[in-house]
């Protein structure tokens, strides 16, 4: 008989084609749950779909961008009605955008980091709230980063207060909504072993090279470390953690 964390449980992942969010489905998959993956690249969906069945999961992907609610509305809808609910979202989709000062800061590029970043996780979760309010309840991770909340960097301003943003939503819907059975809470990593950290043309050890010296544990994250603290905060082992912005940096902000 398993006794796997998550068996009988439909987690749905936004950003999980790639990097921390295809980690993540495959370590809710490995613990019993049937994942969801969501995101605007099918090839990329498709293969973490793959990943997750050749090591003996059930998984399924839909093509979805997150910044638009009618997309947002079909994505929880199709999760619900293809797998019979919905009990944990991680709401992962990010982008990066570039490095510059907020003083010569293209407003697009600001839009775009917001929309994706801050409004894609606002309307993810107020439609996954609906759901699970009205379904017995249900766990939210959202993905949160240690810039912004934690600390500022020059040149990261437009994504620092996108996930400053993040970290104030978190805390807000999950005082909006623990009485509704729906607990949330946000993971905040630091420099992580995913392409998002590499900057163009940069190897892994180059990286290191970079990051390494700035980092107190003297390493970069990997996509392990991460997925465990997401899939912790979605456990009932975390029942008592609500609102809560757990930082998996290497000690970068302490």
């Amino acid at each position: 008989m398993s006794n796997h964390r998550f068996d009988g449980k439909v987690a749905l992942i936004t950003g999980g084609g790639t990097g921390i969010g295809r980690a993540t489905a495959q370590a809710f998959a490995r613990e019993g749950a049937t994942v969801v993956v969501a995101g605007r690249s099918s090839g990329n969906l498709e293969q973490t779909v793959k990943l997750i069945e050749q090591d003996g999961g059930q998984a399924s992907f839909i093509v979805a961008d997150v910044t638009v609610e009618e997309e947002v509305i079909s994505m929880v809808a199709t999760t619900v009605a293809r797998h019979g609910g919905l009990h944990i979202g991680h709401n992962n989709a990010g982008v990066f955008g570039r490095f510059g000062s907020i003083a010569d800061g293209d407003a697009d590029l600001w839009r775009g980091i917001i929309d994706t970043n801050l409004t894609g996780v606002f309307l993810s979760m107020k439609y996954q709230i609906q759901h699970m309010r009205a379904n017995g309840g249900g766990a939210i991770v959202n993905t949160s980063s240690n810039i912004g909340p934690h600390q500022h960097q020059p040149g990261m301003g437009l994504y620092g207060t996108s996930k400053a943003g993040v970290s104030a939503l978190t805390r807000a819907a999950a005082i909006d909504h623990i009485g509704d059975g729906v607990r949330i809470n946000a993971v905040s990593p630091g420099a992580t072993d995913a392409p998002m950290s590499l900057l163009p043309g940069e190897t892994p050890e180059q990286r290191h090279t970079r990051l390494a010296p700035s980092i107190p544990l003297g390493r970069v994250g990997t996509l392990d470390e991460v997925a465990s603290a997401v899939l912790w905060l979605a456990s009932d082992e975390a029942g008592f953690a609500v609102g809560h912005d757990l930082v998996v940096d290497g000690g970068s902000s302490t």
